[in-house]
């Protein structure tokens, strides 16, 4: 590639890592493609994840300026009353079809690196990516719940093992999208002979990639490979967070990368901080899907004769609490002071939940973003 090729590819890859904006606070909308969200519920409200919902989200959200959308992978739901996030839209035709409906939001697909062929997978992401004009983000999942694989016939590898598969399976990809049109690639796992990989992904550079690896060699994974890598910020101490930022891009930087550091939560924001608390008490814990959380917590094998009585009842309150990230209740003050204070902290951007994305979003966006404008965490519209 010549300089000037060079430089327009520098140029549209750091466009895509900004998600072609100034927003200091990246903010996206987690869990939407799944029922019932991220929220362990049975109120009657509950978000129904269906495709006209979604279409009208997505459309919504990308009028008011929110940044990106990131959808759950899953194959099976977890059962209980609900049988939480048991229909599911597959995330990277729905990231396609989302991405022909909108005009500048982020849409990400996300995929189970064992599931999925990754010359298959390349063009799957890169017909995506030119349907939203270089939109299309690359969420990559290692492992995933064992009864979810056997749907498949594929038995999860020992832990580092599946990080190893899921490199080369990344490595192939990213040749498929790099500038040669025919190669092989001989690794230990995956074997590919005479590949014809064409078109390139849109307009010279590549798709994000995120991942959420939680151990250390998932960590090491996500700062080797990924432009972003969630992480769960504390409830507690922003202090806190700021160091774990600051670890993560720190690494990062050893190895001659620049790293994004995102986080997930949940939101329930209402005029009052009374009226969130009455909110997020009616749903989640008067409403709560706790069947379905027992079935959540069994498939890890995390129960009273495992763990004990009171981290068993610790574990089960953090589940029905819309499967993990930071709890968010309050008014639009609180909310956007947090938001904020994650920003300073050094988080890029949070992808959250509502119990109903689509009652919801209208009123964070109009009354939290303003707020977030006016601390200078996000950009003026």
């Amino acid at each position: 590639m010549n300089d000037v090729g060079a430089k327009a590819s520098e140029i549209a890859m750091r466009d895509r890592m900004a998600m072609y904006n100034a927003n200091e606070l990246k903010i996206g909308l987690f869990g939407l493609n799944c029922s019932s969200g991220r929220a362990v519920t049975m109120v009657p409200e509950r978000w129904t994840g269906s495709w006209p919902d979604n279409l009208k989200l997505a459309r919504m959200a990308d009028e008011a300026g929110i940044d990106f959308l990131l959808p759950v992978a899953r194959w099976k739901g977890y059962g209980g009353d609900t049988d939480y996030m048991g229909t599911t839209l597959e995330t990277l035709t729905w990231a396609s079809g989302l991405l022909a409906a909108t005009k500048r939001i982020i849409v990400f697909g996300t995929v189970h690196a064992p599931l999925f062929n990754p010359i298959i997978a390349a063009k799957e992401f890169v017909t995506a990516d030119h349907i939203g004009q270089g939109r299309f983000g690359l969420n990559i999942v290692v492992g995933w719940n064992e009864d979810e694989f056997q749907m498949f016939g594929v038995t999860q590898r020992e832990h580092e093992q599946r990080y190893e598969y899921a490199q080369e399976g990344l490595d192939a990809v990213k040749m498929a999208w790099g500038p040669q049109d025919d190669f092989d690639f001989n690794g230990q796992f995956i074997k590919l002979k005479g590949v014809r990989a064409k078109p390139k992904p849109h307009g010279g550079s590549r798709p994000l990639i995120m991942n959420a690896g939680a151990s250390q060699t998932g960590r090491s994974f996500a700062i080797r490979n990924c432009d972003a890598f969630f992480t769960n910020a504390s409830r507690t101490s922003m202090e806190d967070n700021a160091a774990r930022v600051k670890a993560a891009k720190d690494e990062a930087r050893a190895h001659g990368r620049e790293l994004d550091v995102y986080g997930v939560g949940v939101v329930t924001c209402r005029r009052t901080q009374k009226e969130a608390e009455e909110y997020y008490r009616y749903a989640l814990m008067e409403n709560g899907d706790w069947s379905a959380v027992d079935g959540i917590l069994a498939k890890k094998n995390i129960s009273v004769a495992t763990v004990g009585e009171d981290e068993f009842r610790r574990q089960r309150q953090g589940y029905i609490n819309g499967m993990g990230g930071l709890i968010m209740v309050g008014d639009p003050d609180q909310i956007a002071q947090t938001l904020a204070d994650l920003s300073r902290a050094g988080l890029r951007g949070i992808g959250f939940s509502f119990v109903n994305y689509l009652q919801e979003l209208p009123f964070f966006c109009d009354e939290v973003l303003p707020r977030l404008e006016r601390v200078g965490v996000r950009a003026k519209r």
